[in-house]
């Protein structure tokens, strides 16, 4: 699972030390999934598994988008593919240890290995979101549209551990603010990555001129073209990476999984992935087997020094609170 590091301009875990956060996940993550079927293919769940009534009602509905579609058993196994990152000793962070547990929950009896996958990483694309939205001192308010985003889903269930994903972080560039759009930082490379999705089918007609064509059915309207977004983030990255003397490529994308992309003209080193595309370029995203490195911690770290972030303290009852539910 791709690392959320910065949602929107949600106060983040990862704010705090980039350093240890990603190893502690990836640790996380793999020991409670090792615990989880252990249990489940000895049969020995107790009382402490099992969610209470009205939790399992809530996370059903969280839930929804994985029961309208649901994953293929391939694409399971493939999800829980746990990369060999490098992983540094442990350090924990006293003032964060309480918000540092990920226990998964039994919400009903799985039947398949398959279904208890499914089952824990829907709990675990929760609690990312936790991760990327609160500190032990101060938290955010999370659009509920998060929790069906399948672009966010399928970026963080499906990627590698050791990417880090920027989803529309805003910068505070020069006292104004800035939002980009989605930002994939690989140990290699960082993907700058446009998206262009309506309606299933819909086709884009690109041009050099300020505005491309949408056409959806018999209609036709005039969008922005998104290179214009594209190459305005690859400016901000470039200056910024440019002043920290963070050496990494940057590629651009524009991506629309469910629709067509027609641009006749001069690329300007950015791939165009539609329908016809995405597959094989998410598979090839998807195989970097690479560990995290130094620069793009650094890179990491230099565009969270610029984000901004919109958060409220988080009272004594709100604390109590969380340390009884994990």
């Amino acid at each position: 699972m791709a690392q959320l590091v910065k949602l929107q301009d949600y106060v983040s875990r990862y704010q705090i030390d980039l350093k240890r956060y990603p190893t502690q996940f990836v640790r996380l993550k793999k020991q409670q999934w090792d615990r989880t079927k252990e249990e489940w293919e000895r049969g020995s769940f107790n009382a402490d598994w099992i969610e209470k009534e009205e939790v399992v009602v809530e996370y059903e509905k969280k839930s929804l988008f994985s029961i309208l579609f649901p994953k293929h058993k391939k694409e399971i196994e493939e999800d829980l593919d746990w990369q060999n990152a490098e992983l540094a000793e442990e350090v924990l962070i006293p003032e964060e240890s309480t918000t540092l547990l990920f226990e998964p929950k039994l919400v009903y009896k799985p039947q398949t290995k398959e279904e208890l996958k499914r089952m824990y990483l829907d709990q675990l694309f929760h609690f990312q979101l936790k991760w990327a939205s609160s500190t032990l001192r101060e938290k955010s308010y999370v659009d509920p549209k998060y929790m069906r985003d399948s672009m966010l889903r399928d970026f963080t269930q499906k990627l590698p551990d050791n990417y880090f994903l920027f989803y529309y972080p805003i910068l505070k560039i020069k006292k104004a603010p800035i939002e980009l759009d989605i930002i994939l930082i690989l140990p290699t490379e960082v993907v700058c990555i446009v998206v262009l999705e309506d309606k299933k089918s819909d086709a884009f007609v690109g041009s050099g001129e300020r505005f491309w064509l949408k056409k959806s059915g018999k209609e036709e309207k005039k969008i922005l073209n998104p290179t214009i977004n594209l190459n305005r983030m690859e400016s901000i990255l470039g200056q910024i990476f440019q002043k920290q003397e963070i050496e990494l490529p940057i590629k651009k994308v524009i991506l629309s999984r469910n629709g067509y992309i027609d641009y006749p003209g001069n690329s300007f080193h950015t791939e165009f992935i539609d329908t016809r595309k995405f597959p094989e370029w998410f598979l090839s995203l998807k195989s970097s087997h690479s560990p995290m490195k130094h620069m793009q911690f650094k890179a990491a770290q230099a565009i969270l020094d610029l984000v901004q972030t919109t958060s409220y303290s988080r009272s004594s009852w709100d604390l109590d609170s969380e340390e009884s539910n994990e």
